[in-house]
């Protein structure tokens, strides 16, 4: 086995082992400490959701990648890439319409009252169970598509074309079936970062608004950057920085190695790299913040 293999197979194995290691810390802080504290708030769901999300993306990209660098290949069976694939993108477009909804509740909730959110405060609770639930089933559905589609007879006349993935292969699919899927899944995705952008950008200048008006509250003696508002807006920052750098990045080498259905193996080990590290990271910023808001 080559070192360079087992260097790439350490390194995913140690993503995947901090990305749920992150994940199930945040699980705990707010299964346990919520409710050692007899407060659960509503962004507690929504946390939890996104938790689970990434999580699949995590164990279903991270431990076959871990698994083909050091050497076994093509472990799984036909079923078995196919629902791997599955939980891969499933994980991947719930995890970015959750972030998109945990950014928008957040903007609702720290919005002054006469902004155009205040009729949502007291409703936007309500709504977060639905929202969250149709998440998951429209993601569910939508990615049904390409497991029916290898099964079904129209699919299968074309079988000579195979996409490799290093732990699998996968049957080549039809150009109609791929545009028919970028419309449902890919669009709103592009929609959902927008509006991350949006409210966060939003978040930060609301944000931003409330310490110039409270500024003459603050002792002198404390810096600038050790207010809750600075704290915050960096935090938010941080946040939508991660995920609009590497979720572009994992995009763009997504319709890259799609052009080849032979695609280089450092090219499919840099994207699988780059889709994990949000959520790998994203548990950790979000505890800080989560920390802080608490003992605020």
């Amino acid at each position: 086995m080559a070192s360079t293999n087992v260097a790439i197979g350490l390194v995913f194995l140690s993503q995947v082992v901090v990305g749920i290691l992150g994940n199930f810390s945040l699980l705990y802080f707010h299964l346990v400490l919520s409710y050692k504290e007899c407060k659960l708030r509503s962004t507690d769901l929504i946390l939890r959701h996104l938790m689970i999300a990434n999580s699949l993306i995590i164990l279903s990209r991270g431990i076959p990648q871990t698994m083909s660098a050091l050497g076994l290949k093509y472990f799984f069976s036909d079923f078995g890439c196919k629902l791997t694939l599955y939980i891969q993108r499933v994980g991947r477009s719930v995890s970015i319409g959750i972030t998109c909804l945990l950014s928008i509740f957040w903007n609702i909730t720290i919005s002054p009252m006469n902004s155009c959110w205040k009729n949502l405060k007291g409703k936007a609770p309500k709504y977060i169970g639905f929202s969250l639930s149709l998440c998951w089933m429209l993601y569910m559905v939508v990615n049904s598509i390409f497991p029916l589609y290898m099964l079904s007879k129209w699919g299968s006349e074309n079988t000579t074309e195979k996409k490799d993935y290093g732990y699998c292969t996968s049957a080549g699919r039809d150009k109609l079936i791929i545009s028919f899927y970028a419309a449902l899944c890919v669009c709103p995705e592009v929609v959902f970062s927008v509006l991350i952008i949006w409210s966060s950008g939003s978040m930060v200048l609301i944000l931003h608004r409330h310490k110039q008006q409270v500024q003459h509250i603050h002792s002198i003696k404390v810096y600038p950057r050790s207010c809750p508002e600075s704290i915050a807006t960096q935090r938010i920052l941080v946040l939508v920085g991660t995920f609009v750098t590497f979720h572009t990045l994992s995009s763009l080498l997504n319709l890259h190695i799609g052009q080849f259905p032979f695609p280089k193996g450092w090219l499919v080990n840099t994207n699988d790299l780059i889709a994990v590290f949000f959520p790998t990271l994203s548990p950790f910023i979000l505890i800080s913040r989560e920390v802080w808001d608490r003992h605020i």
